[in-house]
């Protein structure tokens, strides 16, 4: 078979891997595995596999690190409550580009939302003796589990694809019932999926909430970033859609991975509501030496985690929130570019006997943004991919995030740019001719 990419060198390099099956790869190993088929072979391949930023990071974040630092700030530990210039700037850019009061007590900086999520559960997952974990609302990044799975919680687990609107109520309800959650984490807009919860689902998900006495973290990894609505106009009409319009039992991570296309400095916010930071959960004193949710957050995990986000990282992250929220710097409009991308990509992928999977939020397209999933029809997830390591394309299989897809692949557009795509037409025209559409 003729293939762009060397066979031998790919079969050479999967079996020293010591992967078994690359469709159950973590992102990471797959990176390293192209990284050293490229390395061998010297052709470059089209790398969907990793959500990294593919944009230059914004000149208002680096001049701000850049004088934080020459002011001597890396001398310094910083607070773990956050510097109080980041702290306002967060609480006041939740209040414009989300519509909600958020106190800038309860905004607090992390080494990224990830580590946001961490302190959540050591915290959220443990506020009731009676109840075990966290409830993930699949697909989803895979290193939540795997952050459960380190802390020796329990977690559960669905996928949304067919629960979508009125019958998302009555799947969520069947787990709260069992009074095991103490937690629902999803992204919005989702990784892999990008999938969007509608007004009707947000709805729904903070009446059960309410009722169930559950904290949810919503996961903004990838804020304003439906571009289906302009989301750019601080303090303007629409807004980012946001489990905080419907209950006060939430936690909010905002990145500047893939938003400001800061990934590099590992620096986000988790800005809890009003009522959570400030509410008290006796059982808390079994881990902590408060009862108080958001202290225990700050000054138990947290503390325990980093003890505090880098000094002049912060400093960046609050000149670029400072900009959005003064109508100086259109975030938004610098990374559109991903939805283009994406748009373009999933033609030259459907035109070649491909599928999307997951392609409507209830009656309505998704958007064109950071992520899109795909099949091949007759191919399993772990088929595909291997497949198209030959190719010269990589991505990762959908049942790493908790898909019931397990045909299906997630493809991140970040990395690819648009001088690649008539060489990711020609490889994907010569992957249908080998394989037909089966």
């Amino acid at each position: 078979m003729d293939t762009p990419i060397n066979q031998e060198i790919v079969k050479q390099e999967i079996e020293a891997s010591g992967l078994k099956d690359l469709g159950h790869a973590k992102i990471r190993e797959i990176v390293k595995l192209v990284n050293k088929i490229e390395a061998r072979t010297g052709e470059k391949y089209i790398r969907m596999e990793m959500g990294v930023p593919g944009l230059a990071p914004p000149d208002i974040g680096t001049e701000a690190e850049i004088e934080a630092l020459r002011r001597g700030v890396a001398s310094k530990y910083a607070s773990i409550e956050g510097i109080p210039e980041l702290k306002d700037e967060a609480s006041r850019f939740v209040k414009l580009f989300i519509d909600t009061d958020i106190d800038a007590e309860c905004c607090v900086p992390t080494t990224g939302s990830l580590q946001g999520a961490m302190a959540c559960f050591l915290v959220a997952n443990r506020t009731d003796r009676k109840k075990e974990g966290t409830l993930f609302i699949d697909p989803g990044f895979p290193v939540h589990k795997q952050q459960c799975q380190v802390l020796g919680q329990s977690y559960y687990s669905f996928d949304v694809y067919n629960y979508r609107g009125d019958k998302l109520r009555t799947k969520l309800e069947s787990f709260l019932v069992t009074g095991k959650i103490s937690s629902i984490l999803f992204s919005n807009p989702n990784n892999p999926s990008w999938v969007c919860m509608t007004d009707k689902e947000l709805q729904i998900i903070g009446d059960l909430a309410n009722q169930y006495d559950i904290t949810i973290i919503e996961d903004l990894a990838y804020f304003g970033m439906d571009f289906r609505k302009d989301y750019s106009k601080p303090g303007t009409p629409p807004y980012q859609p946001s489990i905080s319009k419907y209950t006060d039992n939430y936690v909010l991570l905002i990145s500047s991975s893939k938003s400001f296309s800061y990934a590099g400095q590992r620096v986000g916010i988790i800005a809890m509501s009003n009522k959570v930071f400030h509410r008290r959960y006796p059982d808390l004193l079994r881990y902590y030496s408060t009862d108080g949710f958001g202290y225990s957050v700050v000054y138990g995990a947290l503390y325990a985690l980093s003890a505090g986000v880098a000094h002049s990282a912060q400093y960046a992250l609050a000149a670029m929130l400072k900009a959005a929220n003064d109508g100086k710097f259109d975030f938004i409009n610098q990374i559109k570019v991903y939805g283009d991308r994406a748009k373009i990509m999933k033609q030259l992928f459907i035109e070649n006997g491909f599928k999307i999977v997951y392609d409507r939020d209830e009656n309505t397209p998704i958007a064109d943004g950071f992520y899109f999933t795909i099949s091949y029809p007759g191919m399993s997830g772990s088929q595909l991919l291997e497949r198209l390591m030959y190719y010269g394309i990589s991505a990762i299989a959908l049942i790493t995030t908790g898909s019931e897809h397990s045909e299906g692949l997630r493809a991140c557009v970040s990395q690819v740019q648009p001088e690649q795509f008539p060489d990711l037409e020609h490889r994907l025209s010569k992957f249908r001719e080998a394989y037909g559409e089966n």
